[in-house]
């Protein structure tokens, strides 16, 4: 550090990058290049701004100016007529004027470049998510033209396409019908009567707007349409919840404070990567209240539950008046202390999202919390409708979660992932979980995509997004088993060696002192220390 006197005469220091910037400026270099008139122009004018306004960011175009004359034209601030005790007095006052007393050495030669460096990193991704991975808001205009052509094909009206009753009454469960609405090719149709012979197909008038036709593989087609390789992979399905793991009827546990209630097979859209794909049913149901009283009774019968999910199927195909008495069920029940919704409902049928369901929610959720869980798989799923369903589902419930399915295909490359996890962050959804794709069923080992992959791509994602906007990479197997990285690469001194996700550089850290995180009389206690 250098010890200066100022303008009023006060000693002042200059940390060590402000010192070590003017030494380099100040660093005799032969053969320098003339000064034209329009640099010695320029640096008057930015050293008298400088001079007189109490901003910093003229005494940094200063010193950049001066950094760059030193540079590629081999001068001195002296050739400008700029004396080293002017710039130490200009630098002080960059540090008395910056709120956190930031030196203009540090910013102009640390902050600055680290900042240079971050954004190179997200340049590409800027560059490329919206052609690669463009959301439903930004191609909603070509939605709403497939909107209106799939009303006229359905004959449907407004208010019909509007309501949840509509959207499943006038649901796509065929190929001839699918076939009126999208152009496919003979040999893609031929395949879907083939598959859909075993698995079921359904697709809500609006989740089949949101396909963009032409396109290979489009993501929306891939996650609601079967394709051949349902039943021409090989291999045999693993049930994804056995007997052992359901204790009572509708119950799913596989741990201890936490069970699931699979409340209906039903959902708006039956995606081609489902955990039940082969359970489905041909016959949507809503169970008796028998067969929901059992799964409440073993529930109330286990005092260490305490975070009930109910799902299906999609909890919210449940009528009003089940689901309204469910929650009531659930928050009647003392060890009960939060609940969770899982839903698809808000990116295949958002007009389910109405005022009396948001009301029955709110209400749950005042007497304990309630959490959505969602599966939004691309950002083509957020819409502006659907991005206001989830808006008005945050402000009734305790928050709204995503767990994403990691799909080859579908958002299995970084700029995919990123533009998801921030559309849905920007659309009021949390994102949460990444599954990798189950190993458990045949029907869908073409969507797997390899655990290094999903690794690279979450990782890559530390430093670069927001952090709440990175989900966890999980695999179940027996449950949910974490698959990031290990960033620790070692250990010596108690100082343990770590790498940033973001470009594999190493980083030191010191470990807490273990003696004394060994000591008891630590804060107040040493005040009583040696008191009997």
């Amino acid at each position: 550090m250098t010890t200066i006197f100022s303008g009023s005469g006060e000693p002042t220091t200059l940390d060590d990058f402000t010192t070590t910037l003017l030494d380099d400026l100040y660093t005799a270099t032969p053969d320098s290049s003339p000064i034209s008139t329009d640099d010695a122009t320029t640096a008057k004018t930015l050293l008298e701004e400088a001079g007189r306004t109490d901003l910093t960011g003229p005494i940094l175009r200063l010193l950049q100016f001066l950094v760059f004359q030193k540079r590629d034209h081999r001068r001195n601030p002296d050739d400008f007529g700029i004396s080293r005790q002017t710039l130490a007095e200009l630098a002080i006052k960059h540090q008395r004027i910056d709120e956190h007393l930031v030196s203009a050495g540090g910013r102009l030669t640390q902050a600055l470049p680290i900042a240079a460096q971050a954004n190179e990193r997200v340049d590409e991704y800027l560059a490329r998510k919206d052609t690669e991975a463009p959301s439903g808001i930004e191609l909603w205009d070509q939605i709403l033209d497939h909107q209106e052509r799939i009303k006229r094909a359905l004959s449907m009206s407004d208010k019909s396409w509007n309501s949840f009753s509509g959207q499943i009454r006038h649901a796509i469960d065929s190929v001839d019908e699918l076939a009126a609405l999208i152009d496919l090719p003979a040999d893609t149709l031929a395949t879907m009567r083939r598959v859909t012979k075993t698995y079921r197909m359904r697709l809500t008038p609006y989740y089949t707007s949101l396909i963009m036709p032409g396109e290979v593989n489009d993501p929306i087609m891939l996650q609601s349409i079967p394709t051949g390789e349902m039943i021409d992979n090989a291999g045999v399905e693993i049930p994804p919840v056995a007997a052992d793991h359901s204790p009572a009827r509708l119950i799913d546990q596989f741990y201890p404070r936490v069970v699931t209630i699979k409340a209906t097979n039903m959902c708006a859209m039956y995606c081609t990567h489902c955990l039940r794909i082969a359970h489905i049913g041909r016959k949507d149901q809503v169970y008796a209240k028998d067969a929901y009283g059992e799964a409440l009774a073993y529930i109330r019968a286990n005092h260490r539950i305490r975070d009930v999910l109910v799902t299906g199927g999609d909890a919210l195909v449940l009528p009003n008046s089940m689901l309204r008495w469910l929650l009531a069920e659930l928050d009647a029940i003392d060890q009960v202390k939060v609940k969770r919704l899982g839903t698809r409902i808000p990116v295949t049928a958002p007009m389910r999202i109405d005022n009396e369901l948001l009301d029955i929610i709110s209400a749950s959720n005042d007497k304990k919390a309630i959490r959505m869980v969602t599966q939004i798989n691309t950002a083509r799923e957020i819409t502006p409708v659907s991005k206001d369903a989830f808006r008005r589902l945050s402000k009734a419930s305790f928050t709204v979660l995503n767990q994403a399915v990691l799909l080859k295909g579908i958002n299995d490359t970084r700029v995919k992932m990123w533009k998801l996890c921030e559309t849905i962050q920007e659309a009021y959804v949390r994102p949460y979980y990444i599954f990798n794709c189950s190993y458990r069923n045949p029907q869908f080992a073409h969507f797997r995509v390899p655990l290094a992959v999903g690794r690279d791509i979450v990782e890559s994602m530390y430093g670069n997004i927001s952090g709440d906007a990175i989900p966890r990479y999980i695999a179940t197997a027996g449950g949910k088993i974490p698959l990031h990285r290990d960033n620790v690469d070692g250990f010596a001194d108690n100082r343990y060696t770590l790498i940033k996700p973001w470009n594999g550089a190493a980083a030191g850290y010191p470990d807490a002192d273990p003696d004394l995180y060994q000591k008891k009389d630590f804060a107040f206690a040493r005040n009583n220390s040696g008191k009997g």
